[in-house]
């Protein structure tokens, strides 16, 4: 039987040689790790390579992502199918599923992408969140079909990122119980040690923050190592962070301990001194027969999961509604009737043509969608009563009551979206979050996330413009709606109406693959007229609200409350034939077919003006050349909100006036 050393071994060359032959990589944390990654894999994780989307599973993630290879070598090592020998040696290289850093999707096994270090914690938050709002909502007594750990690598670049002490703080607040971090206390960050700049007394930092916290633990002592984890997964009440003495590179006689192994291969010559050091024999990407069997994981993980199953099983007998609502939630199935409950709810709005702020008319949405979708979890950044995301069956999940289906995670704008990002990865949630549009710019980098993972996150994003008045340029947002029309898999809606809020919301939550930004004004907005048969093209992105008598003379574009503007000067201009081309979502009409987009917007029409009051960036795509867009290219003014859009020029006297200049 292999020794512990051994077995963690084969992390070690696994990672040498993966990103000695890519001459491109991070050997020093799976070096420094491995020990307590052999502890964790072979004696605590529930999991089972032979189904990877098992719901009861333990998560694992590595937030110091950099660290890939230690998560590949074990994927490879337990026998997940997706992570074969050739991918370890394709490692970092074009199509491979072994890519830098963790990327969900590419390969079974990886639970989130993480890089961007700090975030990775905060998504082990989001599931650890998840599974105890779960078992409160699913399990009864005697019948614990969800029942399992969040564990999280993290090292001190993590927690120096302020995201850790959002996520940190929230957790520990919650009483995660079943949320186990293991900090890689190695003092060596890109720049050197860390003592020039990171003197945190982090054991009680996170021991104000409420966690339940292991000091002092040897991380190359796996006895050590054990008895730190049996403690933590005892601490049913709060959350743990086991701090793991390690050294980087751990058995490189002339790299173990410095900065140069962070993040460069580690040269032949270095890594034959290493073998030769730790008396590793292989030759590159060969592990002994005798270790790889002690690491399969197929047959311990199937035990795992049949002992599951029949308690499922029973599960289904005793309970079979909530047996077929947690399926239907964890395959990202939505309610047969959904569908007919948002249409009629869409109709109803457009005949009731009441005045409103689309950050209210969001709430109606929600006050109609949401009784039929239990899996909405919403909450707000300490804006609730601004960002409207409360609904009339809103139930606060709090550290003493997890079963309900709305957060207050006060003001943590990047941690909120980022444990959101965890929800939707852990699976049962459709979660959704509101701040102040301009704080996208805090929670930006988890939204960027949300777009590469694909994830069906929902950011309600409130106070859409200048329209928002006395609070001034720190809070009018202005080049915020190009940027999130600009990331990859986001849609982004800004609707004019309560009509084209209910639809953003209907398309956001039949949306399973990616997240959307709905972007909602403060001030009220007239309702719109519309004909039945423009409802359904409200879903295209962009569609002709107002026609004109045969070929445009010019064509307005406009979206959310500059749509009342456009409206208001066609019916000025009457010697003009004006079309109004509604486009709350730029994202979605790109998205159609040429015959549709053409027909809307005709390539023979050039007049064209769009209106925005934002920057102007994002609009000459859809003018053209010989286009004009009325927008604002500068920050804002403290006023209220009618003098500010004069002072900015974003009035019906200028959109006329932009009309009367096209001959």
């Amino acid at each position: 039987m292999p020794t512990r050393r051994e077995l963690a071994n084969a992390i070690r060359f696994l990672s040498i040689d993966a990103v000695q032959k890519a001459n491109s990589g991070h050997p020093g944390m799976p070096m420094g790790m491995a020990d307590i990654a052999e502890v964790l894999w072979n004696d605590f994780l529930k999991h089972n390579p032979n189904n990877p989307q098992w719901i009861d599973r333990d998560r694992f993630v590595i937030s110091n992502g950099h660290g890939s290879m230690l998560l590949y070598s074990l994927l490879y090592l337990t026998g997940y199918a997706d992570m074969t020998l050739d991918e370890i040696k394709n490692f970092r290289q074009l199509h491979s599923k072994t890519a830098g850093h963790p990327e969900f999707g590419l390969a079974a096994g990886i639970e989130t992408t993480t890089g961007p270090l700090g975030q990775g914690i905060a998504n082990a938050v989001g599931m650890a969140l998840a599974e105890r709002t779960l078992a409160a909502e699913f399990n009864r007594p005697n019948h614990e079909i969800i029942n399992h750990f969040t564990y999280v690598f993290l090292g001190d670049g993590c927690l120096m990122e302020g995201i850790s002490h959002e996520a940190c703080s929230f957790a520990g607040h919650m009483r995660l119980g079943k949320l186990i971090a293991f900090w890689d206390d190695n003092g060596i960050s890109i720049d050197g040690k860390t003592a020039g700049w990171f003197t945190d007394d982090t054991p009680q930092r996170f021991e104000s923050y409420g966690w339940h916290v292991v000091a002092d633990v040897d991380g190359h002592d796996s006895e050590a190592i054990k008895k730190a984890l049996e403690s933590a997964r005892k601490e049913t009440n709060k959350p743990s962070l086991i701090c793991c003495k390690t050294t980087i590179a751990f058995g490189s006689p002339n790299y173990a301990g410095s900065e140069k192994s962070h993040g460069a291969a580690l040269g032949e010559k270095e890594v034959a001194l290493t073998r030769e050091n730790l008396k590793w024999p292989s030759p590159p990407f060969e592990i002994p027969e005798n270790i790889r069997a002690a690491w399969n994981a197929s047959a311990k993980g199937s035990d795992y999961e049949n002992e599951w199953k029949a308690k499922w099983q029973t599960y289904q007998t005793n309970f079979p509604e909530l047996a077929d609502e947690l399926l239907r939630r964890s395959q990202k199935k939505l309610p047969k009737n959904f569908k007919a409950i948002a249409e009629d709810f869409i109709s109803t709005q457009q005949k009731a043509m009441e005045t409103m702020a689309t950050r209210k008319a969001s709430q109606a949405a929600l006050n109609a969608y949401a009784p039929s979708l239990p899996e909405m979890l919403g909450g707000s950044a300490d804006l609730t009563g601004s960002n409207n995301t409360n609904w009339s069956g809103s139930k606060t999940i709090t550290n003493t009551h997890p079963n309900g289906n709305y957060i207050f995670y006060g003001v943590r704008e990047f941690g909120m979206s980022a444990i959101m990002n965890g929800l939707a990865l852990h699976g049962g949630f459709l979660p959704y979050g509101g701040t102040f549009l301009v704080f996208a710019d805090y929670a930006r980098n988890a939204i960027r996330l949300s777009a590469i993972m694909q994830q069906r996150v929902i950011y309600v994003l409130t106070h859409d413009s200048i329209g928002l008045g006395e609070d001034g340029p720190t809070h009018q947002p202005i080049e915020h709606a190009s940027m999130l029309r600009n990331t990859p898999n986001l849609s982004v809606w800004r609707p004019c109406d309560s009509v084209e809020t209910a639809v953003a919301w209907q398309m956001a939550i039949e949306k399973i693959n990616g997240p959307t930004a709905l972007l909602l004004s403060r001030q009220n907005l007239p309702a719109e007229p519309r004909q039945a048969s423009q409802l359904e093209l409200i879903k295209r992105g962009g569609y002709i609200l107002k026609e004109c008598a045969g070929t445009p003379d010019i064509i307005l574009i406009a979206t959310g409350s500059e749509i009342q503007l456009a409206m208001q000067a066609a019916a000025h201009c009457i010697d003009k034939k004006i079309r109004v081309v509604s486009m709350p979502s730029t994202t979605e009409f790109d998205k159609q077919e040429k015959v549709y987009r053409d027909a809307v917007l005709p390539p023979a029409v050039r007049n064209r003006i769009a209106i925005e009051a934002a920057s102007t960036a994002c609009w000459y795509k859809y003018v053209g050349l010989d286009g004009k867009v009325i927008g604002i290219d500068r920050f804002g003014e403290s006023a209220p909100a009618e003098a500010v859009f004069e002072y900015l020029g974003i009035t019906v006297a200028a959109v006329v006036e932009k009309i009367m200049q096209f001959r």
